[in-house]
This record gives structure tokens, sequence and C-alpha cells, in this order.
């Protein structure tokens, strides 16, 4: 089974811990945020016919997720000796562990943890406009080889998506303004449902007419390229300091997850000259999806309390999930995953950086409150005054 390193089955089923439609956490904060990301996998040899587990490299290998202008992340600690560490098949650095055996047989568990140190950054967007974008001869030939082949999940020569592309854009060449109604489109007319089992290429979410954060991502990837737009799969962590834990199981009992203030979540990165990539988020949007650009400008990963993880463009992300669902469940293996995400505390017990940016929040949140109690009194007095028939707030 060919792999991508930071992409293995293991990172795949993360996907399962679905991110709540109400994110706790507030969106642009002014201060570095930091976090501690933990992580634990349990392989288990359940077969009753003493199959042997072979561990391959993938099986070894973990992310060291991405550093750049909004993160720095730091592998704090491993339960195994790293062994090698480089990037994988689209980049993404990965970091190969050194186990105490390469076989696993019948009736035998093997675990690792990992820890890493998260430093969130403040992150905001230059103004975006329609007016203001690049058109699609401004993309360079470098990022359209690069970035609109059909390759991993993209399934560009579909014939039914390449006309469904073309009778939602027309004969637009502006950017952005096709961006746009891509995802008007899709947010119309694509369902979104609960986490699916393993994911779906774009012409099975069309068929379907519904879909998860990641499954509507790869349509929204898949008709961009179509239409000559580089486009790839984003995934990251979401800090959910609210959320109880959550357990999950999924492939006929061969894949169980405990997750503890943490979702995972998937979203696309689009290029629109001139701003370069954007990140486009179908599912969570911060205010509500009140205009199809806010899934640029508003989209998830411009919180803080999003991490990036990895980023997904030459890898068959959907078959190889398929694979490894086949793998486990045919050969009676079993993974089990707890993941857990916590803001790092000071000496005292309070948070570090972000604690003024949490009781600003909780400021503004109370005057919002009661400026808007007081409005909502005074209208109503007035009504009772004018003896006016109540209606109906929407």
């Amino acid at each position: 089974m060919k792999t991508a390193a930071a992409t293995s089955f293991i990172v795949l089923v993360l996907f399962f811990s679905s991110v709540s439609q109400c994110l706790n956490v507030a969106s642009g904060q002014n201060q570095n945020m930091n976090y501690v990301i933990k992580m634990s996998v349990t392989y288990s040899n359940q077969s009753s016919e003493n199959q042997i587990w072979n561990f391959t490299e993938e099986d070894r290998t973990i992310s060291l997720f991405m550093n750049n202008t909004w993160q720095t992340v730091q592998l704090a600690n491993s339960s195994f000796t790293i062994e090698d560490e480089k990037n994988d098949t689209d980049g993404n650095p990965v970091a190969v562990l050194r186990f105490p055996e390469m076989q696993l047989s019948a009736g035998g568990n093997l675990t690792f943890t990992t820890a890493y140190h998260v430093v969130s950054k403040p992150r905001l967007l230059l103004p975006i406009t329609e007016e203001g974008s690049g058109v699609l001869q401004n993309i360079s030939k470098d990022l359209r080889d690069k970035y609109t082949r059909e390759e991993g999940s993209w399934l560009i020569s579909n014939s039914t998506l390449q006309n469904l592309a073309q009778s939602i854009v027309g004969n637009e060449t502006k950017v952005l303004t096709i961006v746009r109604k891509l995802v008007s489109w899709i947010h119309t007319n694509i369902i979104y449902t609960e986490t699916h089992e393993v994911p779906l290429y774009a012409n099975q979410t069309l068929t379907e007419s519904l879909g998860d954060c990641d499954d509507q991502a790869i349509l929204l990837i898949t008709l961009s390229r179509i239409l000559g737009i580089p486009a790839y799969l984003q995934i990251g962590a979401v800090y959910l300091p609210t959320r109880k834990n959550e357990t999950s199981t999924y492939w006929e009992d061969h894949v169980k997850g405990l997750a503890k203030r943490i979702g995972w979540h998937g979203w696309a990165m689009v290029y629109v000259p001139p701003w370069g990539w954007l990140p486009v988020d179908l599912t969570f949007v911060w205010g509500g999806f009140t205009d199809p650009l806010k899934a640029i400008t508003n989209a998830a990963v411009t919180s803080q309390s999003v991490i990036q993880y990895v980023n997904i463009s030459k890898y068959d992300y959907v078959a190889s999930s398929r694979q490894a669902k086949d793998f486990l469940i045919n050969n009676d293996f079993c993974v089990y995953m707890e993941d857990e995400m916590t803001a790092e505390t000071g000496p005292q017990g309070s948070f570090g950086e972000g604690y003024l940016e949490w009781l600003t929040v909780g400021l503004i949140a109370a005057v919002v409150i009661l400026v808007a109690s007081s409005l909502l009194v005074s209208r109503r007095l007035k009504r009772l005054r004018e003896e006016e028939t109540p209606k109906t707030h929407q």
C-alpha cells in the first residue's frame, strides 16, 4: 500500500472525532496562545488465526505538524526514540519512531505516545474583495502544474464534475468570484452530514448530495482544479475547552477513540491572486454562513484555537483510508487512539499570554448582553405604550 506517512490511516481515522457545530473559542486574538496536544495510539492484534502484524514504516510514522507565520509546533516528547525525520510526499514534516519489535503477534499490544507544544500566533487575513481579485491568467504555470493535476483524490477528468464546474461559473475569470460561486453552490446543494466512516470522492458527494467537512472540501478542491485554480486539502486540530470526553467506535469495532477537548477538521486551501493561499471552510464559519466569502474571512482556521496539522495534495486520502479499513477488518487488527488538547497554564494556574484575551472577550460579551437586554426592555415598553401587537423576532 503506497503511503504518505503523515496521512497514514492513524491520521485518517482521527477525523471520526468530529468538531462541534459551535466552536467555543473566540476568533481574532492578538496575543500568542499556548497549547499542549497529546496523542496515544495502541495497536492490538485480535486475530484468532495467529495473524502477524508486520509493522511498516507508515505504522511507525508520526506527524510533526507544520511551522509557519501562524504557529510554531515542537515535539515535546515521544515514548519511543526517533529513527528518522523527513518530509512526506506532500511536504509535511514527519518522524519515524523506532519500535522495540517490528511484529505484533496474536493477542499482543503496542502503545506509543507523543506530546507537542504549540504556540498559536495571531492570524489576520488581508481584506479581500471581488473587485480586487486577480483573474485566472494571473495564476502562474508552476502553480497550475503543481496544484491542478489529476492525482490523489482529485477526479478532475470526471465529465460530470467538469460539466458542473463550467455550469456554475460560466465565463467568469475573476478567481475570487469563481470561488464564491463554487462555495455558494455547494452550500446550497450539499447537505452537511455527520462524519462518514471513510471520506468520499467528489463524484460520490455530488451523487449523495451530502458530505461532512472533508467530503465537501474535496468537492470544492476538485471543482477548483478543473477550472485551473490551485487547491489542496488541509487538516487541523481544534481546541474545544468545554467539550466533554467523546468516545467513538468505527470500522466494525476495529477503531476506537477518545477525544478530550479536541476535534479534527478539514478545509480547502485555494490560491486566489493577488492574496495567495486562502482557507475556504464549507462547514465551520465564525458567525455563521451569511455570505459565501465568509467561508474565507471567517474560516475556522482564522482562529488561534485551530492548529494546522497536515496538507494533502498528491496523496490519495480517500483510497488510503478505505484500504486501511479493509486491512484492519480482514486481519482482525484493532487501533485505539486517545487525543487530548489543553491550554498551557502559568505557575499560579492562570492562563499565560492568552489570559487577558479571554478576560477581554468575557467583558465584551457581558457588555453586549447588558446593552442588548436594555434595548429589548426599552422596545417592549415602547410597544406597550403604543399598544402594538408583538411581532415574532427572526
